[in-house]
Formats: C-alpha cells, sequence, structure tokens
C-alpha cells in the first residue's frame, strides 16, 4: 500500500513529474487533474493563513487504497495519483494532487468528481485553520 501523504505543501514540480512520465504511455488519451489549494478564507473577521493537516496515517493510507481500488472498479482508468498533504500548507499553496487517466475523456471527468468527493467525505483528514494571530480552529470539510 503506497503513502499518500506528503509533508507541507505539493510544488508544482512533484506535481509535474508524473504528467511528464505518462507521455509514453499512448495507450492513454485523457488525463483530469483536481488541485485542492488553501484559500484565504475570513472567519469570524480573521484571516485564515495555513492549514495545518493532521491524520491517522495508517488508516487513513487504508481508506484512500480503498477508495483507489473502488475508483478503478467503477471506471475505465488507466492510472491514478492520489496526495495529500500532512503538516502545515500555507493559503495559496497546494494540499491535494489527485491525477487520473484513461483511454477516453469521459471516464476522467467523471471518475475525479467521484474520487474527490469520496476523498472528502470519507479520508480521516483534519485541518486546522490558523489564523494571522496562531490562533486556530478546526476546519469543516465542505
Amino acid at each position: 500500500m503506497k503513502n499518500c501523504f506528503k509533508e507541507g505543501a505539493i510544488s508544482p514540480e512533484f506535481i509535474a513529474t508524473p504528467i511528464a512520465h505518462h507521455q509514453v504511455k499512448t495507450q492513454i488519451g485523457a488525463h483530469q487533474i483536481f488541485l485542492g489549494q488553501v484559500r484565504n478564507d475570513k472567519i469570524d473577521g480573521k484571516e485564515v493563513v495555513a492549514i495545518e493537516y493532521s491524520a491517522h496515517e495508517d488508516l487513513a493510507n487504508k481508506v484512500l487504497h480503498e477508495l483507489r481500488e473502488m475508483t478503478f472498479e467503477k471506471f475505465d482508468l488507466t492510472c491514478m495519483h492520489i496526495y495529500h498533504s500532512i503538516g502545515r500548507v500555507n493559503k495559496g499553496e497546494i494540499c491535494l494532487f489527485v491525477f487520473v487517466s484513461s483511454p477516453r475523456r469521459k471516464a476522467v471527468m467523471e471518475a475525479i468528481e467521484f474520487l474527490v468527493e469520496e476523498i472528502k467525505a470519507k479520508a480521516p483528514v483534519f485541518g486546522k485553520e490558523i489564523f494571522a494571530d496562531e490562533t486556530h480552529v478546526w476546519k469543516e470539510n465542505l
């Protein structure tokens, strides 16, 4: 079972690597990518400057693996990558990277929506929204 967690923000260079590696997989005709980014929200007049993500990593990796397998069964996919940040991610930085590939475009578009919604609903990943004054509030998964 693969570790789906990256410490801190997910860098553009990290995202580019699997994309570049798929150029040799010529049976693939479509890719779909979802990038979750930390928003500059305001809560009760306070500005969110970061989210501190935590998880029971063994359990969360198991859930993400099960979601991955369920998505492969449901859609005609050839490849899938799921990475979620752990630790502090500042506003504007990427915290979730989901990448799916298939011979056909319809499968990737449907699969990415399904998979991201399932991750948000079922993966035991928690976020504390950190304010400029370093106080925090637990994030709701909307």
